[in-house]
């Protein structure tokens, strides 16, 4: 009888010791706060790496340099803190990867509102790193490529389905179990790539919002801003939709089970 209380003891004291793990301020730390700081300052550099490629690009014609730079920061900054918050640094990623599954809806707003502060910061950065003649050429690498309504609806399009594209590789090589790989970092990298290269006299590929916001207010430049917006969540909820309905494995799936 002495022996069992013992052990009953013995649990009681582990069952505690797990209750304080969980809600002591370390842990609450890393998986609360620090996900958020990750996806603040992963956003920022990529925001402020991508307008620096497009301020300094404004002389040379050619879509290779933001291409390659874009990509490659993608693909960097998403292998260093994959294991912190899931490298989002996009909100259509974060939307959709909680339609699929992939965190938790008390993670949502803090990941979108860590984003778009990193787009501002980052944008701010460029502008005190490059000239102010340069800067002010290219808009503090906004979008100021859409300049008439003939324009509008390919671009928008593009923004859709570029963005579709790419948070599908992400979906399928992030959150779903049957084809989830350790490749997603050079498989989104290259999905960037291959995205600005195909599109970026179309749209200028945004497929971020955060990223379009951050030199939008930097610079006031606000023409068409709402493509930006409207085209990355779109063909984000649409790469969710077929995930969820049509590729994702049968926990993924809520359909055709």
């Amino acid at each position: 009888m002495a022996e069992e209380n013992m052990e009953l003891s013995d649990v009681e004291t582990s069952l505690v010791d797990h209750k304080k793990t969980l809600t002591s301020p370390q842990n609450m730390f890393e998986r609360l706060v620090q996900p958020c700081l990750a996806e603040l300052v992963g956003t920022m550099f990529f925001v402020f790496i991508g307008c620096v490629s497009v301020i300094e690009n404004v002389e040379a014609a050619g879509r290779l340099q933001p291409a390659l730079v874009h990509g490659l920061a993608v693909a960097v900054l998403v292998a260093c803190m994959a294991e912190i918050s899931g490298s989002h640094f996009n909100p259509p990623f974060t939307l959709a990867i909680y339609l699929c599954g992939g965190m938790k809806l008390k993670m949502v707003a803090p990941y979108l509102i860590s984003q778009l502060i990193g787009g501002i910061v980052g944008a701010a950065m460029a502008k005190v790193m490059t000239p102010a003649e340069n800067y002010a050429r290219a808009q503090g690498g906004a979008f100021s490529l859409l300049q008439s309504e003939t324009q509008l609806w390919g671009a928008l399009f593009g923004e859709v389905a570029m963005t579709c594209l790419i948070t599908m590789v992400v979906l399928l090589g992030a959150v779903n179990a049957k084809s989830r790989s350790p490749l997603v970092p050079f498989m989104v990298g290259c999905t960037v790539i291959i995205n600005v290269l195909a599109g970026g006299d179309v749209s200028g590929t945004c497929l971020n919002p955060a990223r379009a916001l951050g030199p939008a207010v930097m610079t006031n430049y606000w023409t068409y801003h709402w493509v930006y917006w409207v085209g990355p969540i779109t063909g984000g909820l649409i790469a969710a939709a077929l995930v969820r309905l049509l590729l994702g494995d049968k926990k993924t799936r809520v359909i055709l089970k």
